[in-house]
This record gives C-alpha cells, sequence and structure tokens, in this order.
C-alpha cells in the first residue's frame, strides 16, 4: 500500500485543554518518508519535534514531546485521526504550546483533513508487521498490553475503573477503515471527583463540560454542584440518572472505552510506523501506551535490520573460498575467522564463519558451557571487512588493513558451537585517504547476534616496518 499525505494545508483552532491558551495549528503536506512532524512556529527557533515515542516527555493526563526546552502536549487525538485516516507524512504547524482539544474527540481533525483531501504518493508504506506476542505489564497498576500477529491493524481496549457508573467496558476495531465512523467521535472522560483536584493541579484549564465526559460517581450535594459550576464557569451544572454530569449525550454506551482505544492508536503512532498485528489493551493509559510503543520501537528496529540479512545456501558456491581468503589476508589458524564469502561488491561483503567445538577459544571460555567470545565475533567482523576494503586494491596482496576504532559495540544472543554466523559488513561512505568506516551485524539463523562500527586503515605492507 502507497503513502499517503493530505491534498492542501488545512487548519483548525482552539483552546488547549491544560493550558487554556487558544491554539491554531495548520496540517501541511509533506514529501515521502517524512513522516509526521511537528513545528513550533510561536518560537523563535521554530524547532520542528518528530511524533517519535523516543520524544515523548510527559504522560500526565495526555502525552506531550520535546526538542530541548519546546514542548508540545496532548497531541494524541491529532495523531489518532492521521493515523485513522492513513496518513503517514504531514508537518504540523502550532502556534503555542498544546493541541486543541476542540470537543474532547479526533473527530475536529478527521473532518478537516477530509475537508482538504488525501492523496496517495509514490513509495510504498513501510510496516511494522508483528510476527511474535510483545508484551508490557505495569505491575503497579495492572495495566497490560500485547501485540499478537495479524494481517491487518487491530485494536481491542478493555477498562475497569471499580466504578458503579462505569463498570467494565470493552471497544474492538477490527480495522482502521472503521476509526471515523466508530471510534473518532468519542469524547475524553473524568471522573468527577478527579475535576476539583485537576482544577486545583493547574490543569484542565480549557476544560469544558462540552468537550469532555464526567462521569459521577458519587452523589453531590447542590451546594458541591454550585461550587463546581463556578469554577468550571458555567451558571449551573446538574447529575443526570445515568451518571454523565449535565445534559451531554453519549454516542456508544462504550464510549470511553472507545476513547481509551482512540488514545492508543495516537500514542502507538509514535512508533513512526504502520502496524499490521493485533494489539490488545487492559486498562490502557498514557503511560503504559508509551511503555508499550518503546518495546514495539525497539522490536521494529530489529525486523528493519533483518530485511537486509543476507541469505545462505550452503549448496551455492563461494564467491571467494578460504584458500582464496588466504591469499589477501594474512591470517592464519588459528586465529583466521572467516571461512568463505558469499557475497562482494563495491558496497558491502557476506562472509561466513561455521563456529566449531574444536575452536581454540572453547578450551578456556566457560569449557562446560561453551560462548564463542563477543572478541571475537569483532574480530570476524574486522577480517570480513578487510575483505572488502582489500578487494576494492587493485592488487590487494600488497596491502593490509589495521583497525583503528570500534565504536557501539552491541552483543544480543549467545554464539556457540554448531552455530553459523553470517556476518555482513557495509560501507558507511566511500573510502578516503585509505580510511574505511563500516558497519557490521552478525546474523545466526534469523537473529542478530551482535553489531558494531569499525574504522580501518589500509596500509601497504612494503611500509611496515
Amino acid at each position: 500500500m502507497l503513502q499517503k499525505t493530505i491534498k492542501d494545508k488545512v487548519s483548525i483552532k482552539g483552546i488547549g485543554l491544560h493550558t487554556g491558551k487558544t491554539v491554531e495549528m495548520t496540517f501541511i503536506p509533506a514529501a515521502e518518508n517524512h513522516g509526521i512532524k511537528f513545528q513550533r512556529i510561536d518560537t523563535p527557533e521554530q524547532v520542528i519535534i518528530p511524533a517519535d515515542i523516543l520524544r515523548v516527555v510527559s504522560t500526565n493526563r495526555g502525552t506531550a514531546i520535546s526538542s530541548g526546552e519546546i514542548t508540545i502536549y496532548t497531541i494524541e487525538h491529532a495523531l489518532a485521526a492521521l493515523t485513522g485516516l492513513g496518513i503517514d507524512n504531514v508537518l504540523i504547524e502550532i502556534n503555542g504550546p498544546e493541541v486543541p482539544i476542540l470537543d474532547g474527540s479526533a473527530k475536529p481533525f478527521v473532518d478537516a483533513i477530509e475537508r482538504t483531501g488525501i492523496v496517495e504518493q509514490n513509495e510504498e508504506k513501510d510496516y511494522f508487521i508483528v510476527t511474535e506476542p510483545i508484551s508490557y505489564k505495569d505491575e503497579t497498576t495492572g495495566s497490560e498490553m500485547i501485540a499478537l500477529p495479524g494481517d491487518d491493524f487491530e485494536v481491542t481496549t478493555m477498562i475497569d475503573f471499580a466504578s458503579p457508573v462505569l463498570g467494565e467496558q470493552f471497544a474492538k476495531l477490527d480495522h482502521i477503515s472503521q476509526f471515523k465512523e466508530e471510534i473518532s467521535a468519542c469524547r475524553t472522560f473524568v471522573f468527577l471527583h478527579e475535576v476539583e483536584k485537576l482544577l486545583n493541579q493547574g490543569l484542565i484549564k480549557g476544560g469544558d463540560l462540552d468537550n469532555a465526559i464526567v462521569i459521577v460517581d458519587r452523589m453531590m450535594n447542590q451546594q458541591e454542584l454550585d461550587d463546581l459550576a463556578k469554577k468550571l464557569g458555567k451558571p449551573s451544572v446538574k447529575i443526570e440518572k445515568e451518571g454523565v454530569l449535565n445534559t451531554l449525550k453519549l454516542h456508544f454506551s462504550n464510549e470511553p472505552a472507545r476513547h481509551k482505544l482512540l488514545d492508543v492508536i495516537g500514542d502507538i503512532t509514535l512508533l513512526g510506523r504502520p502496524i499490521k498485528g493485533k494489539i490488545v489493551a487492559t486498562k490502557p493509559g498514557h503511560s503504559v501506551n508509551v511503555e508499550f510503543t518503546k518495546l514495539l520501537r525497539k522490536a521494529a528496529n530489529e525486523q528493519k535490520k533483518l530485511k537486509g540479512k543476507p541469505i545462505y545456501d550452503p549448496d551455492k558456491d563461494a564467491v571467494m573460498d578460504t584458500t582464496q581468503i588466504l591469499g589477501m589476508l594474512p591470517h592464519r589458524h588459528p586465529f583466521l575467522m572467516v571461512d568463505k564469502v558469499i557475497e562482494i561488491n563495491e558496497n558491502y561483503v557476506v562472509g561466513v564463519k561455521n563456529i566449531s567445538f574444536t575452536e581454540a577459544c572453547f578450551q578456556g571460555h566457560f569449557p562446560g558451557n561453551p560462548v564463542f567470545p563477543g572478541v571475537l565475533q569483532i574480530e570476524a567482523m574486522a577480517q570480513t571487512g578487510g575483505i572488502l576494503c582489500l578487494s576494492l586494491m587493485p592488487d590487494p596482496e600488497n596491502w593490509d588493513t589495521y583497525f583503528l576504532k570500534i565504536t557501539n559495540a552491541k552483543f544480543k544472543q549467545k554464539v556457540v558451537p554448531g552455530d553459523t554466523m553470517v556476518i555482513k559488513m557495509e560501507l558507511l561512505e566511500p573510502i578516503r585517504r585509505g580510511i574505511c568506516h563500516m558497519y557490521g551485524i552478525a546474523y545466526v539463523g534469523n537473529k542478530i547476534v551482535s553489531e558494531a562500527d569499525l574504522t580501518a586503515q589500509i596500509v601497504n605492507r612494503t611500509t611496515i616496518k
């Protein structure tokens, strides 16, 4: 499926829920692979802040992202609208610190975007495909989220606030195409006993009985209601029989659960990639959503790396066998760490190292539980990278590579006897003045076992003293 943006820019204006400040935001079309980004145009720097889970700085009654000292609050409803409409690329200019609350749902954003129109672009969507369960649980609250494999993006939410009014509720979105009709209009909600507390904390300055469902979980006398009305700037408030303050009517009997689902979609948008998979959320909230999305991001990054995983077919002839490698590298048994090369071009090389129980290192590296040392995994990368560097020389037999720097080394899985390491070394930039900058990654099966950035220098053997 192709990426999407909006046809033309469109603006929307309203009051921030917590700041109470009037703010205008403008959605602007963006190019392929731009992603969703916010820009605070009311600041001198006009800072651009990507909608990225690593930018989250607060989940207190909403999700906020920042760049340095510049923060944008309550972004989740706008993000949910974009994901609900399948939009991948847009720049959102905003002249204040908080996205307007409007009616407390995502529908005004959906309506504004649909007015300007949606267009397909020339790049395919970069999906994160859930291939195995990913779960997060908050032991304190009992909140839990899990991602499961699925062909489409599905979300299920279950809430239980131990409230006689709200009770247990369940909501389900079977396909993102249902978002507009089934989820977008569902408004945020708050318990009556929380309202006064939030007001005293300096929050919900832009709160209104028209932009939130207020759940009455205890009866209040008239004096209490009058005091609350005064704080909210209303002539009066009253308690309806169904437990909802004032005359506001629910769009759905399970509107609170549907709004929680809306929030889940908005927060997960911070992954930066559309999802193919099923999300099940029990008692979700912004904090839990964010922590869960961080796990999704980690899994998505690993999956992206696996997309570049070389295919190793042991039945295919090697590009370079051991004899040819010995003619290029100075290393000899027991320190030769590349058995064969299966791919090589001017940009990258793929080498293979078979891990045998007879490796000399196993005599001392946990004899009863042999593990191939991380330093030798790096050495295998270095030798594989050396083959790449030397292959670009007209007379490789007259040159050697000496490694100058190793950075960002990570060891993710144990390598043990019987494993076959497939090592890919890729040039990060053209070789200049004999200096090679490379990224190395080693696989065993479909798992990444190690990775690192390496810098080497090509040296003429005749100049070595």
